[in-house]
């Protein structure tokens, strides 16, 4: 804006329920206890109906791990940042949206994948194309969202270019089995990890199909011959279960069953209201009675999801306003953490259960639908509310974002290359390094240390 300063992010939000000097004297404890609790909330309704939910999703349509979680998966925990989007463009008529997204997306690529790394116990293989499928689309789109805001305005034919990328991607990912095996035939012989990836995948990551008539049938499968189109009439494709096949056809574990080890029967107890409260409001689809419910699983769950993580990044906001914190760092690490929080617990947990194509491709494939979320708002408002003209945004630090964003998608793909295609411990620590790294230097470049772009709060 005009001014060179940038609003305070808890204008964002509705005061908290303590004046400032209440927070400072010891009300900032019971903040840290909502934000505690919240991380807690997004993990169970991640574990118990978000991933079930999106298990069955997969299963229905015949989806591949890759696909689903670059799709289903990455729409559902990105919703917060949907919403963050509407509000920024049609609310607060801030740049909310487009710095929370942008800010953001280097802790989804590397801090995320730190998380996978380190609090895996599992070591996951990764197929080559999925990774560079999705590396690529999220290049493009972030190119194109640069492209778009570089004169500090958004018209409507630009903001509908966003999602016509988003829908090529959507087709890229229909045809996306024909089209890895057209690359396999194409490029593996002078590409050895094409061949070295589907092999190990095809070790390591059976698929489960069944016929009426004869019971299960298991079969070995990669992922070339798994995916939307079947050509076998007689049975269906599911992809590699997170919680087991046989956990969904029978009748699950009441979510008030008590754990026998002591440290879960706390956590059990503690967060017992919200357990009373998720199980009130969303259909458990693992229970036969509720199974075919799971597509309003998979809406109220990402609708929840949302409504926490607003919580919990308003918590966060509050707190670092209160400990004095720059605005500036606040939002690279807190904020940028607190509004990924569904991407990572979900990823962190399909990581454990050694789906890593999941993982990888819910994190590159929730920046991508980040992208979606800016393109959806600004296509409704310049087409249809205000089309007078187009919308205002501030592009202030737009080379670094592009120079950062661009680099940190390079380096997830060289560092996953050089592991040998596996998530693992080391590939945790490199990432956890280069998220370090890149943090320092976006809070050095936002306080004026390096650069010549110093921000500072209005009214500081």
């Amino acid at each position: 804006n005009g001014t060179g300063c940038v609003r305070s992010s808890s204008s964002e939000f509705p005061e908290g329920f303590f004046t400032p000097q209440e927070r400072k004297d010891g009300g900032i404890v019971i903040y840290f206890i909502i934000i505690l609790y919240m991380f807690l909330a997004v993990s169970i309704v991640c574990d118990d109906y978000f991933l079930p939910s999106l298990e069955i999703i997969s299963e229905c349509l015949g989806l591949s791990q890759d696909v689903a979680g670059a799709t289903f998966m990455a729409a559902g925990s990105s919703a917060p940042e949907l919403v963050t989007a509407f509000l920024g463009v049609f609310v607060t008529k801030g740049d909310i949206g487009v710095s929370t997204i942008l800010g953001s997306a280097i802790y989804n690529l590397l801090g995320i994948s730190a998380a996978c790394g380190l609090f895996s116990s599992v070591v996951s293989r990764l197929s080559c194309w999925p990774l560079f499928r999705d590396c690529l689309a999220y290049t493009i789109s972030v190119a194109a969202v640069l492209a778009m805001i570089s004169d500090n305005r958004v018209y409507w034919y630009e903001s509908a270019s966003l999602l016509l990328i988003y829908g090529c991607y959507i087709l890229v990912l229909c045809f996306d089995i024909k089209i890895n095996q057209y690359l396999m035939k194409k490029f593996s012989p002078c590409c050895t990890c094409f061949t070295k990836a589907m092999e190990a995948n095809a070790e390591q990551q059976p698929l489960v199909g069944w016929r009426e008539e004869s019971g299960p049938l298991i079969r070995q499968q990669s992922r070339t011959d798994s995916g939307i189109f079947q050509d076998e009439l007689d049975y269906s494709q599911v992809s590699t279960s997170l919680h087991g096949l046989d956990e969904i056809s029978e009748d699950h574990p009441s979510v008030f069953t008590m754990p026998e080890a002591d440290m879960k029967r706390i956590l059990w107890v503690l967060s017992l209201p919200i357990i009373t409260l998720l199980y009130l409001t969303i259909p458990d689809c693992r229970r036969p009675f509720w199974r075919n419910w799971f597509m309003l699983t998979f809406l109220i769950s990402a609708a929840w999801i949302s409504a926490i993580t607003y919580v919990l990044v308003w918590m966060i906001t509050i707190a670092g306003e209160t400990l004095g914190i720059p605005e500036s760092v606040m939002g690279l690490t807190l904020l940028a953490a607190g509004t990924s929080v569904p991407d990572t617990v979900a990823s962190v947990l399909v990581a454990r259960k050694g789906n890593g194509d999941m993982a990888m491709s819910n994190i590159v494939g929730s920046n991508v639908f980040d992208m979606l979320c800016l393109g959806i708002p600004w296509f409704i408002k310049t087409a249809f509310i205000n089309t007078s003209g187009p919308i205002e945004v501030n592009s202030s630090g737009l080379t670094y974002t592009a120079i950062s964003l661009i680099c940190s998608v390079v380096f997830i793909f060289l560092a996953v290359h050089l592991n040998g295609w596996k998530i693992d411990k080391k590939l945790g620590a490199i990432c956890l390094v280069l998220y370090l790294v890149f943090t320092i230097v976006s809070i050095l470049y936002e306080l004026g240390i390096i650069g010549n772009n110093p921000t500072r709060v209005c009214g500081n």
